[in-house]
């Protein structure tokens, strides 16, 4: 059984507990709502590039497959995603280096393909959703490992003031925390 890689900061001992995370120093300037909040958008964030690579994933199949039941795979998919996402806001992380940049999903989108489409022109559109899905797995792990960081230093803050972990809790109306 292979073992998962563990997050930046989290190491494997001998046995089976991972080493206690460590603080990052990239994160010293967020207060604990600051982090919490940085991951929150950082997982929104997974959430929206998860979907525009479905969809393309789809497209791609649409292209490939030429059947009548790839437009019912589209359907399937847009409809899961309202179902379990229900977000509509669409975020914008800070220029980061490890951040790949996103190709241009709207116009690659409006590519109009049909049955009297040139094998040629489909073949190059095909080339282009190839290269935008693997841009998006890129940007895509890059926010998981973000996220893996993230997640990490908040485990060691929890782990050094685990009281912390009640602010997140709701309160009766009229109480202070």
């Amino acid at each position: 059984m292979a073992t998962r890689a563990l997050p930046a900061g989290v190491t494997r001992s001998r046995g089976t507990v991972p080493e206690v995370p460590q603080r990052d120093p990239q994160f010293r300037h967020l207060a604990m709502d600051g982090l919490r909040a940085y991951r929150r958008e950082l997982g929104h964030e997974e959430a929206r590039v998860s979907y525009w690579r479905r969809l393309v994933q789809t497209r791609m199949d649409i292209l490939a497959d030429e059947d009548a039941h790839a437009l019912t795979r589209l359907r399937t998919s847009l409809a899961t995603e309202l179902a379990t996402r229900r977000h509509t806001a669409v975020l914008h992380p800070a220029p980061s280096e490890d951040l790949p940049p996103l190709p241009d999903l709207v116009t690659l989108w409006s590519l109009h393909v049909d049955a009297g489409t040139p094998p040629a022109e489909r073949a190059a559109i095909m080339a282009r959703l190839a290269s935008a899905e693997r841009e998006l797995s890129a940007y895509r792990a890059a926010l998981h490992r973000r996220l893996d960081r993230a997640t990490v230093e908040l485990v060691a803050r929890y782990r050094e003031n685990p009281t912390a972990c009640l602010d997140i809790l709701p309160r009766p109306p009229g109480t202070r925390r």
